[in-house]
C-alpha cells in the first residue's frame, strides 16, 4: 500500500478466537467494534461498523460547524448531531425490484444551540454539508485492496 505523509494508517485485527469483535487502532486510540446480538455471532461489544461510518460523519460535521462559527465570531453553544443509516430501493431506477438496487440513504439532523439568526443557522447548515468526511462519502472513491503475505 502507498504512503504518504498525509495518509493515515489504521491498524484492524479480528483474532481467530473472536467471533465478529473486532480491534481497531488509530495511532494511541482504540476502540473495538462488533455485529449486533441480531447477527448470528454477535455480541454487541462495540458499535458496528456502519455506526462507525455515521459517528465518522457526525464527529466531521460538528467538528466542521464549529471551526466556521469560531472564525466567524458566532456566539454558538451546543452542537447536536443525529444520524439514521437505511438501504432503500432506487424506486426510479429500472429493475428497482432486483437485488442490489437498494441505494444507501443517510439523514442527519442538525441541531444548534446559541444566540443565532436563523440566517446564521442555515449558513451552519450549508457549511455543515462541507465538511471533509460529507464530501469524501458524496464523491467517488476508489479502494484499492491487496493481500499481504504473512
Amino acid at each position: 500500500m502507498n504512503n504518504s505523509d498525509s495518509q493515515k494508517i489504521i491498524h484492524i485485527h479480528l483474532p481467530k478466537e473472536e467471533s465478529f469483535k473486532t480491534t481497531l487502532n488509530a495511532g494511541n486510540h482504540s476502540m473495538v467494534a462488533d455485529e449486533p446480538l441480531s447477527v448470528e455471532g454477535g455480541k454487541d461489544l462495540g458499535p458496528d461498523p456502519y455506526d462507525y461510518l455515521l459517528m465518522s460523519l457526525g464527529a466531521c460535521t460538528t467538528m466542521t460547524i464549529k471551526m466556521y462559527a469560531q472564525r466567524k465570531g458566532w456566539e454558538l453553544d451546543d452542537i447536536f448531531i443525529e444520524l439514521r443509516h437505511n438501504k432503500r430501493h432506487a424506486d426510479d431506477c429500472i429493475g428497482a425490484e432486483e437485488p442490489g438496487s437498494k441505494i444507501d440513504f443517510i439523514e442527519k439532523e442538525v441541531i444548534i444551540k446559541g444566540e443565532l439568526t436563523r440566517e446564521q443557522k442555515e449558513k451552519l447548515l450549508e457549511i455543515s454539508k462541507k465538511c471533509p468526511v460529507h464530501r469524501t462519502l458524496l464523491s467517488e472513491i476508489n479502494i484499492e485492496s491487496s493481500l499481504v503475505s504473512s
